[in-house]
This record gives structure tokens, sequence and C-alpha cells, in this order.
């Protein structure tokens, strides 16, 4: 029997404050709100459905893994994020030169201390433009 297992249906991030992260993912990020289910919220992802899952017991809790987001401009959604109230802990910079493109990322944290990073597959030489301040 062969597996198909090549596409992410879900991915589920444990939270501590469903309100607070629904605010966070619909308003800050722009993320598609699907539905909610007690304290299970869901959003689309470009066929990708995140799930929010509210903890049990806080104070266990420790944020984990990382979500990257694919962008087309990397300086203009960093700008835009920090607009809507983003902290970013690592601004953009180039990861790698690859053979076709450069990789750049920029991260930031979630309200949980998820951390989550924006990215861009840039064309070789590529420099962001510095933001206006």
């Amino acid at each position: 029997m062969l597996l198909n297992l090549n596409q992410i249906g879900q991915v589920a991030l444990p939270v501590t404050d469903t309100d607070r992260s629904v605010a966070f993912y619909e308003g800050v990020i722009g993320l598609r709100y699907l539905y909610r289910f007690g304290d299970l919220a869901f959003f689309d992802c470009a066929g990708v459905r995140l799930l929010l899952d509210k903890v049990a017991d806080p104070v266990g809790f420790r944020p984990q893994g990382c979500l990257y987001f694919r962008c087309a401009d990397i300086a203009l959604t960093v700008a835009e994020l920090e607009r809507r109230g983003a902290v970013f802990t690592l601004g953009p910079h180039r990861i790698a030169r690859m053979d076709d493109h450069d990789l750049w990322m920029a991260f930031f944290t979630d309200p949980d201390g998820h951390t989550l990073a924006v990215m861009q597959e840039a064309p070789r030489g590529y420099a962001p433009a510095p933001a206006n301040n």
C-alpha cells in the first residue's frame, strides 16, 4: 500500500486565551476565521486549517514550534504587521543563498510566545527597502 501523506490538512497550536489569540490571528495576521467550537478556534491558511486549542492547565504551558508564512514582499509585510501591533524579535534578513533565489525571513511572536515568521523567496541579490519610520 502506497501512502500519500504529502499535504497537511490541519496544524494545532496550544493557546492560553482563545479570545486573545483569535483577535491576534484574525486582526493582526489577517487569517480568515472559519469557526469556533467551545475553546477551539479554526482559521484558513490557504487550505490548511489552523486550530487554536486552549490548554487545560496554563501553568504548564510552553510555546512550541514555528509557523512560517509566505509573503510576496517581506519589507512591506513586516511594516504592515508592525502597524497592526506585531512585535518582531528579528527583522528581515537573508537566511540562505540558493542557486536561483535568496531566502529571507523575519520573526515575531504571538500573544502566547509561539514563534512565527514571514518568509520570502526573493530573486538573487534582493535587498528589502528600508522601513519608512
